[in-house]
């Protein structure tokens, strides 16, 4: 997790034609979104909760929690 936020995420933002990056937590209904805004500027947001909605900068399109999540279960998630 957090070789994604440090390393992959800085490679990525080095490819000029990036411009969204998302991250999935596995673990729980949450998301992280980091948006480019100009070279050097990242727009975070961070979403939780079964019933948020990740709506997309980079192009048109918004996907429910639940439907992200749909064949997930948490139960079955160890310690």
């Amino acid at each position: 997790k957090d070789y994604d936020k440090t390393d992959k995420f800085k490679y990525y933002r080095s490819i000029p034609e990036f411009q969204e990056y998302i991250l999935i937590d596995q673990y729980s209904f949450s998301v992280e979104q980091y948006a480019k805004r100009s070279p050097g500027e990242w727009l975070f947001k961070e979403y939780e909760g079964e019933d948020a909605v990740l709506v997309l900068d980079s192009i048109e399109f918004q996907i429910g929690f639940r439907d992200i999540y749909a064949r997930v279960n948490f139960e079955l998630v160890e310690d």
